[in-house]
């Protein structure tokens, strides 16, 4: 079935058809036209968004991204910006591939469809023009006729009259001769146009019309299967990113499952450490029995009292510490004195660390300029070597700061000490329970401020010393293990006085974190050291 055989006389209903299926498809490329606008208006917002959160470089956010929970939220802020890109991605593909192409095809359709509009007009005023042509014949083929059969009627009646002259019957005569001539010349031409009119018409009906109008068929029929393919692109634009979006939703899944409440404590408790140990409790100052106050601070009460931020040590160390009071911003330092030791040493280490890095860089700036002078000697068509000078010296010399530095650096962490002031303070006990022993082995009584006390005058602080000596020489012995930890994590142990650990490795633990994060273990073949408490799971 084709529209040329059974709508051969439908051209008005093929012309409403046409001009309708068009319109479809503008209508389509418009509302592609808007989906993507709203694609790109959602990926804006999105980037905005993720704008608005992400941390500006330096704010306090930003310093909070080593927390595990902080981090995923950068990862999922990073992972919608991702999402915001694929839909843009989507609204770009469906202007390209379905709006811009069907409006290029429908254009093609519109100008085709008016070309065979066109030729069916043109075959149809052929054949009015046929038409007319043949009624036009037949119209004076008619008239003659009549005038034909006036004459000789006229004739036949002059040839009765009596009076009429043999002249007058002669001239009607040949009158109507020639207009039966006439007659007979019109019949003749108006069959010769009935007979090119009929050959056209069937030439129009049965050849012109039904072929115009396959062709209008051919072309809706393509136009409708471009509409298809476009209805499919229309979801096929979405699903070919519907991968990598969710992959973007993997990634937010997985910064969900990447939040460790546990680590986000270590990481706290190691970036804010201070290393200081609790305040000890407050001395007795008995006003009645007339005790000054010189005595009272160097009772060995106070001693154990550790140094703290507010240095409960100095002036006001009679006072007590308020935990939740307001504290004052200290003065920073070059060599960080204004933080607690456990932090101290952490910024010194990492000053070291930059400040190997850039040595480092300088170093090998300074082998390769070397390097270069000597080609440069070797081969002067290359180079000048004089024109080196400059930038050797400027390295030599910002090596030489840069080791100033290391060294300046490097003499202050020593002073920090490796394992905090606590570890110094403890060692500091233990020297005063040492001399303590030796005067009390020598009959002489002591004063940890170096004073001798009067005989029979109890020493308060005697048995606390006691208790120190005690202590000290239970350490000279092999320690017993306290308890059992598992390595979490591999720590190299370059630093003096710890111990290389593996992962998964099971080691005895034989002192305790003292407060300053540094943890005392033995292997199996005796050999001990520290490593860092936050990277062992400790069993007792």
């Amino acid at each position: 079935m084709d529209w040329g055989t059974d709508l051969w006389d439908q051209y008005d209903i093929i012309d409403k058809h046409t001009q309708s299926g068009l319109e479809l498809v503008e209508k389509y490329v418009k509302f592609v036209k808007e989906r993507t606008e709203i694609e790109q208006n959602y990926a804006k917002q999105l980037r905005n968004l993720t704008k608005k959160y992400n941390p500006k470089r330096g704010c306090k956010e930003e310093q909070e991204c080593r927390f595990s929970n902080h981090q995923s939220f950068l990862d999922i802020l990073n992972e919608m910006n991702d999402y915001a890109g694929q839909r843009e991605l989507i609204a770009e593909n469906m202007m390209m591939n379905i709006c811009i192409e069907l409006t290029k095809y429908l254009q093609e359709l519109k100008m085709e469809r008016k070309t065979h509009l066109s030729e069916a007009k043109k075959a149809q005023q052929s054949l009015e023009s046929t038409y007319k042509q043949l009624d036009s014949s037949k119209k004076r083929f008619e008239r003659e006729w009549r005038e034909a059969d006036k004459a000789a009627q006229y004739a036949e009646k002059t040839d009765q009259d009596i009076n009429a002259t043999k002249a007058d019957v002669e001239k009607a005569k040949q009158q109507a001769n020639m207009r039966t001539h006439i007659a007979e010349e019109c019949k003749n031409d108006y069959a010769a146009q009935l007979q090119k009119y009929n050959q056209e018409q069937s030439q129009f009906y049965f050849s012109d019309v039904p072929l115009i109008f396959n062709k209008l068929q051919d072309m809706d029929e393509r136009r409708v299967r471009k509409l298809a393919q476009g209805y499919v692109l229309f979801s096929d634009t979405e699903r070919h990113v519907m991968p990598i979006i969710g992959k973007c939703l993997e990634g937010v899944t997985k910064a969900g499952t990447n939040v460790n409440e546990r680590n986000d404590s270590i990481a706290l408790i190691e970036q804010y450490k201070s290393g200081f140990e609790r305040p000890g409790d407050l001395d007795f100052e008995d006003y009645s029995q007339g005790i000054n106050r010189a005595s009272s601070d160097s009772s060995l009460g106070t001693l154990g009292t550790p140094k703290g931020p507010l240095e409960l040590l100095g002036k006001n160390r009679s006072k007590p510490f308020w935990l939740f009071s307001k504290k004052s911003k200290p003065t920073v330092t070059e060599d960080f004195g204004h933080l607690p030791p456990e932090q101290r040493r952490k910024r010194l280490q990492q000053k070291l660390d930059d400040i190997g890095k850039e040595l480092q860089k300088e170093v090998d700036q300074s082998e390769a300029l070397e390097k270069m002078k000597d080609v440069y000697e070797k081969n002067p068509q290359m180079g000048d070597p004089a024109s080196l000078s400059p930038q050797i010296n400027q390295t030599a010399q910002n090596m030489e700061r840069l080791r100033g530095e290391l060294n300046k650096y490097e003499s202050w962490l020593t002073e920090a000490g490796r394992r905090g002031d606590s570890m110094l303070r403890r060692d500091t006990l233990r020297e005063d329970a040492l001399s303590y022993r030796s005067h009390s082995n020598n009959n002489e009584p002591y004063s940890p401020d170096g004073t001798h006390s009067e005989e029979g005058t109890p020493d308060p602080s005697q048995a606390i010393y006691a208790e120190f000596d005690d202590d000290f020489e239970e350490e000279e012995e092999l320690a017993a293990p306290i308890g059992q930890c598992t390595a979490m994590y591999n720590f190299p142990g370059a630093s003096e006085g710890t111990i290389t650990m593996q992962e998964g490795e099971v080691l005895s633990v034989v002192e305790e974190d003292k407060g300053d994060g540094w943890t005392r273990v033995r292997r199996a073949n005796g050999n001990e050291g520290y490593i860092p408490t936050s990277y062992v799971s400790i069993s007792k």
